[in-house]
């Protein structure tokens, strides 16, 4: 008999006892050659895990116990739209309502909520991912070329005129090299830039969920040195901002003064702007396609979909391994 009390008062512990154990096993119906199901690893349960959790916030959010929710909420939580984006895209909604599934496989909750959803989405009918562009190496250097550049020293009445747009010239860099979202760079902190330069001049940036979007898994991944030359100098400007305009927070990329979070939009505008200047395709002109770009050029120097599943901080490898097989598509020389 299943706990059913346990699971509603306190869902995160009950499943963190039932994602290691066989009986969820048996819910992925995953065989191994001996006939025996396959328990999953302890890096793939801290991601169901971590999704879990992320379910139960919402859930609760709404007033409703995981036991009390109904499939219409489910179908709403996967529909979730931010900035006028989904907030997940078609195979992580599967992922969210496949996993919510197995549990009340296991706990005999019937009807299943969760398949309820997922028969009345019709995952043939999700939105489909449309395929990824990737800026050739050419190409990103002449996006490199283009960043903001200082205004004509001239103008500047203080020390401080023009802050945003090298804000703005190291942000972009960091994307594009370092293979960050805009969320992960919008919400990246001080102390998530790693204070040992490796020999090669390369930086680890630890990405962490803090003030990022709640898709954003921690993960590690390195700003060659290119874009570490970049960084440093707006990392000693914002070191002079904190200690003469007493800039506050944690922001390595604030919107102001008063240390406020860059919004997304602002980041794609100047994003969009920087492709113009470069004479690329600004039909292409986003966060992603930098994104791709940074993925494509791991997989081209023989990275394996689950070193890129960690360096892009996803939550499985066969996401990462997406890029290799469809996601990825060079956009055509202009």
């Amino acid at each position: 008999m299943k706990n059913l009390t346990f699971w509603d008062s306190n869902p995160v512990d009950a499943f963190k006892e039932f994602v290691v154990t066989h009986d969820f096993a048996k819910t992925g119906r995953r065989l191994r050659a001996d006939g025996s199901f396959k328990v999953v690893s302890k890096e793939s349960a801290k991601t169901y895990i971590y999704m879990f959790a992320n379910l139960v916030v919402w859930i609760t959010a709404q007033g409703k116990t995981l036991l009390s929710v109904t499939h219409g909420d489910l179908t709403r939580f996967v529909s979730r739209v931010d900035g006028g984006n989904r907030v997940l895209n078609s195979k992580i909604e599967y992922s969210y309502l496949r996993l919510l599934e197995r549990c009340y496989e296991h706990l005999g909750v019937m009807p299943n909520p969760a398949k309820q959803a997922i028969l009345a989405t019709d995952r043939a009918k999700m939105p489909k991912n449309a395929a990824g562009r990737r800026l050739s190496p050419e190409q990103l250097q002449r996006f490199l070329d283009a960043l903001p550049a200082n205004p004509p020293q001239r103008r500047r009445v203080t020390a401080f005129d023009g802050w945003k747009r090298r804000r703005d010239r190291a942000m972009q860099a960091v994307i594009a090299l370092a293979g960050l979202r805009v969320s992960e760079a919008t919400g990246l902190l001080v102390h998530e830039i790693g204070q040992q330069v490796a020999l090669d001049g390369s930086v680890d940036l630890t990405i962490t969920p803090e003030e990022k979007h709640d898709t954003s898994y921690e993960h590690v991944t390195t700003l060659p040195r290119q874009g570490v030359d970049e960084l440093r100098p707006w990392l000693d400007e914002r070191r002079r901002m904190v200690m003469e305009l007493n800039l506050p927070g944690d922001f390595v990329f604030p919107a102001n003064v008063d240390g406020k979070k860059l919004t997304k939009k602002t980041v794609y505008v100047q994003i969009r702007a920087t492709f113009e200047r470069a004479g690329l395709d600004t039909s292409r002109a986003g966060g992603r396609t930098l994104r791709n770009t940074f993925a494509k050029g791991q997989l081209d120097n023989g990275a394996r979909p689950d070193d890129l599943k960690d360096v892009l901080g996803l939550a499985l490898e066969r996401s990462a391994a997406d890029y290799k097989l469809t996601r990825v598509k060079d956009d055509p020389k202009l």
